[in-house]
C-alpha cells in the first residue's frame, strides 16, 4: 500500500509539473509574440511620423499647388528592416466622394444638403446602382446624420431602424469611418462594394474637395459625380489623360480644356476643383519577425502647416 501511495503521488506529481511546464512555455510563447507585434507596431508608428514630416515638406515647397514631384501619390516604398520588411504608401485622401457632404453646418445643427445628396445618386449611376435606390440612399444617408428626426421622403429616422433584429439609432452627427456607411437603410453588401473605392468621411461637412492632378483613369467616376450625370465616363477619362505632365496649374483650366465642355458647373461645385491637397490617406504594412501590422491614418495639413491624424487605426480599410 506504502508503494503504490507513493507510484501515485509521483504520477500525479509529474502531472502537475507538465501542466506547468507547459502553461509556462504558454507564457513566453505569448510574451515573445506580443514584444513581437510591439516592436512591428512601433515601426509602423515611426513610418507614420516620417510621412508627416514628407507630408509637411511637400507643403512647404507650394502651399498654393500641391507638387506632383517627387512622386508621391500612390508610391510603394519600402525598408528592409530586422527580421522583416516595412511598405508604406501615401495617397490623395481626398480623391473621394465625402460622406458627410450630404448635409451642411456643424455640431447639432445639421441639415441637409440637396447638392451632396445629388452628387452622391450621381457617383451611384457612375458605378452602375439603379438611380431609384440611389436616391433612397441618400436620403437614409441624409437622415442619418442630421439633426432633425423628420425622415425625408425615401429616407428613415430612428423609426426605420427600432423594428430590426437588433435595433439601433440614427447618428446625428458626422460619421467617422466610412463602414459606418454600412448600417444605413439600402445599403446593402453590394452597393458598398461598389461605391466603396470612391468614398470618404472627411471630418467636415464641405462638398468633395476634389484635386484633378492626382486623379488616376480609374476614378474618372469623381468626375461623373461633380458633372452629377452630364459627363459620360469616357469623357471624364479623357479629362483625367489630358492633364499637363507637371499638372494642371490654373482651376479655370482644367474646367476649360474639351473634355469638360459639356459641363456647366455652378458655383459651389466649380469651387470643388482645387489643386492643392489638404488630406492624405496613409497605409503602412511591416512584417516583422513573424508579426504582422498594419495602420491606417488620415492625415491633414492645418493651417499653420503642421500635419496631424485624423483618424487611425490598426486595421486595414475596411
Amino acid at each position: 500500500m506504502a508503494l503504490l501511495t507513493v507510484l501515485l503521488m509521483v504520477a500525479v506529481m509529474a502531472a502537475i509539473a507538465v501542466l506547468v511546464l507547459d502553461d509556462v512555455r504558454f507564457s513566453v510563447r505569448r510574451a515573445t509574440n506580443a514584444a513581437t507585434l510591439g516592436q512591428a507596431q512601433w515601426y509602423a508608428l515611426g513610418a507614420e511620423a516620417l510621412a508627416r514630416r514628407q507630408i509637411a515638406r511637400l507643403n512647404r515647397a507650394d502651399p498654393v499647388r500641391t507638387p506632383l514631384s517627387p512622386d508621391w501619390n500612390g508610391r510603394l516604398l519600402a525598408f528592409p528592416i530586422e527580421e522583416g520588411e516595412l511598405r508604406a504608401v501615401v495617397t490623395d485622401g481626398q480623391a473621394c466622394f465625402n460622406l458627410n457632404s450630404v448635409v451642411q453646418g456643424a455640431g447639432e445643427a445639421l441639415t441637409a444638403r440637396p447638392r451632396g445628396a445629388l452628387q452622391l445618386v450621381a457617383l451611384g449611376r457612375a458605378v452602375g446602382i439603379d438611380e431609384g435606390r440611389m436616391r433612397g440612399i441618400a436620403d437614409a444617408l441624409t437622415d442619418w446624420i442630421d439633426s432633425d428626426q423628420s425622415p425625408l421622403p425615401r429616407g428613415g429616422e430612428d423609426g426605420a431602424y427600432a423594428g430590426r433584429t437588433v435595433p439601433y439609432r440614427t447618428a446625428g452627427t458626422l460619421l467617422a469611418e466610412v463602414s459606418e456607411l454600412r448600417a444605413v437603410k439600402g445599403v446593402d453588401a453590394d452597393a458598398y462594394r461598389r461605391l466603396r473605392p470612391y468614398l470618404c468621411a472627411l471630418p467636415y461637412s464641405v462638398l468633395s474637395p476634389i484635386n484633378p492632378n492626382t486623379l488616376r483613369p480609374e476614378q474618372a467616376p469623381l468626375l461623373v459625380m461633380l458633372a452629377e450625370g452630364s459627363l459620360s465616363a469616357q469623357a471624364a477619362r479623357s479629362a483625367i489623360a489630358a492633364r499637363p505632365a507637371d499638372g494642371w496649374t490654373d482651376v479655370g483650366a482644367f474646367w476649360n480644356q474639351p473634355a469638360m465642355s459639356s459641363v456647366e458647373p455652378a458655383s459651389d461645385v466649380y469651387d470643388q476643383i482645387t489643386l492643392r491637397t489638404q488630406f492624405f490617406a496613409l497605409r503602412v504594412d511591416v512584417d516583422y519577425g513573424g508579426a504582422r501590422a498594419v495602420r491606417t491614418t488620415l492625415l491633414q495639413i492645418t493651417s499653420d502647416g503642421s500635419v496631424r491624424p485624423v483618424i487611425s487605426r490598426w486595421t486595414p480599410d475596411e
